[in-house]
């Protein structure tokens, strides 16, 4: 079976044909149909990991280390299931939110770019080299800077131009990390990486490498302070680019901080002995805080939204800083209910820009009462975003607590608490305005968005209830994630 590499192939050859056909609504069905299959493979690559074990495809029949390998294991079958599911529920939204915000000569374009970084992010989970992380690492980074420069908003491009040089940087010294692991191991192979590291992993240059590729990984994942990129890159792209990023492109960022801090770099104890945990404690609740009260002054819904992705990427980092299997299934199982929450608020916020033609937050005054289906979805994904209990945030954050409480830290328990009350006040503003002012003058013709908009927007609201109440799928699957994390099986 091919699967692993049509993963790939099958969204890079559709950008190929959207940028060559150039007509919108061919552009669009190209776009769907590869989103589409792109989940039914990653579907299908999951069950075989669960039945089968781990899958190796050599490409060109080159066997590894020398040639270039895909690995395929519960992590990153999981990851993979992750983001081209976020994709395929976005492409059918993408027809009518592209149409009102892009003119037609661009928006074959924009699918293009939209299939471009489902490429690479793809390419990223699911290679086994080194340097192809890298390279998967800048064709989805490139075409992101496109589409956030693509929005309506002029301030899109300088925020993709922030972005650009942030990602750079990041992208620097992600390879100044890897080239240091090949001087050191000779190969460019994870598997093989993982199996020579502990040999030398007190070495001064493998340490140095360790400290390149964190530093680098943490900005493609806007981890507290290197965020700084992330806000007007969420809040001047297109709505389309906006879900589709919150929901992709962060997770597969700490995908990476996972797959070598646990599998490539030795596992849990060499993480244990370097001075990351501590560090990474620190930096995550300093994002919960600092982002979420940051977010409460917002005027400006998607920055609102923008740093709350900062603030709850704290929440993950924190749990991957316990480096404990519940830790973990906290981390792991916060990052697939976060690509769910963020995704459907941002295709909700833009339903509201699509009828309202603005997203500043005074401007939706007694907008509950216009678009009610709307807003409705936007507050059970807030109180899912808050963690209250029959939604998917609060399972992610019991098992944050509950790691916080195996080591001991009762105090932590009451940040993570008193941090999820922080959220409160900023759903809670669009809430009262939404709610509890009088409509204004503007929206009296004011009516609910497409259905073709609406419908995807709420299978993840649906996902966001079900999988609060039924966790045998979620939480189940990443408890055998996080178990073959700690006992660094790859």
């Amino acid at each position: 079976m091919h699967l692993p590499a049509l993963q790939v192939v099958i969204p890079l050859i559709a950008a190929t044909l959207c940028a060559l056909f150039r007509q919108s609504f061919l552009a669009w069905l190209i776009t769907l149909l590869a989103s589409w299959l792109s989940f039914a493979i990653a579907i299908l690559l999951l069950l075989q990991v669960i039945s089968r074990g781990v899958i190796s495809y050599e490409l060109g029949g080159w066997v590894a280390p020398i040639g270039i390998e895909y690995r395929i294991d519960l992590l990153n079958a999981f990851v993979l299931l992750i983001v081209s599911g976020v994709g395929a529920v976005i492409a059918p939204y993408a027809r009518r939110s592209i149409s009102q915000s892009l003119v037609k000569s661009e928006q074959s374009w924009f699918y293009s770019m939209y299939l471009l970084v489902l490429t690479g992010l793809l390419g990223v989970t699911i290679t086994g080299d080194a340097f192809n992380i890298f390279v998967f690492l800048e064709i989805s980074s490139l075409a992101s800077y496109v589409m956030i420069a693509m929005g309506p908003d002029r301030r899109g491009l300088t925020a993709a131009y922030q972005y650009l040089i942030m990602g750079t940087v990041g992208a620097t010294f992600i390879v100044i990390g890897i080239g240091l692991l090949w001087a050191m191991t000779g190969t460019l192979n994870l598997y093989d990486l993982s199996q020579k590291i502990p040999l030398i992993e007190n070495s001064r240059p493998v340490l140095a490498a360790l400290a390149f590729l964190t530093v680098g990984i943490s900005l493609k994942l806007a981890l507290f302070p290197l965020h700084l990129w992330l806000p007007n890159a969420y809040a001047y792209s297109p709505g389309v680019a906006s879900a589709f990023l919150a929901g992709t492109a962060t997770k597969v960022a700490i995908y990476l901080l996972l797959r070598f801090f646990f599998t490539v770099f030795g596992g849990v104890d060499f993480f244990q002995s370097t001075p990351l945990p501590e560090i990474l404690f620190v930096l995550s609740l300093l994002a919960m805080f600092a982002c979420s009260i940051v977010a409460v002054f917002q005027s400006n819904i998607k920055r609102m939204l923008a740093y709350s992705s900062v603030a709850q990427i704290g929440f993950i980092t924190l749990g991957i800083s316990y480096a404990t299997e519940i830790g973990l299934t906290g981390a792991i199982a916060h990052m697939f209910n976060h690509a769910i929450m963020k995704a459907g608020l941002f295709l909700l916020v833009g339903a509201v820009m699509f009828r309202l033609g603005s997203v500043k937050i005074e401007d939706m005054a007694g907008i509950g009462r216009k678009m009610p289906i709307t807003m409705a979805g936007f507050v059970v994904l807030g109180l899912s975003l808050l963690g209250a209990p029959g939604t998917v945030g609060f399972i992610s954050k019991w098992y944050l607590a509950l790691a916080a409480l195996q080591e001991g830290q009762w105090w932590a328990v009451a940040l993570i608490v008193a941090a999820s009350l922080v959220t409160m006040l900023y759903i809670g503003r669009v809430v009262e305005v939404a709610y509890f002012r009088e409509p204004t003058k503007n929206m009296d013709q004011l009516r609910e968005a497409p259905s073709s908009m609406l419908i995807p927007a709420f299978v993840l609201v649906g996902a966001a209830v079900y999988f609060g109440l039924d966790t045998s799928l979620s939480v189940g699957l990443v408890q055998h994630v996080a178990s073959s994390l700690i006992n660094a099986t790859y």
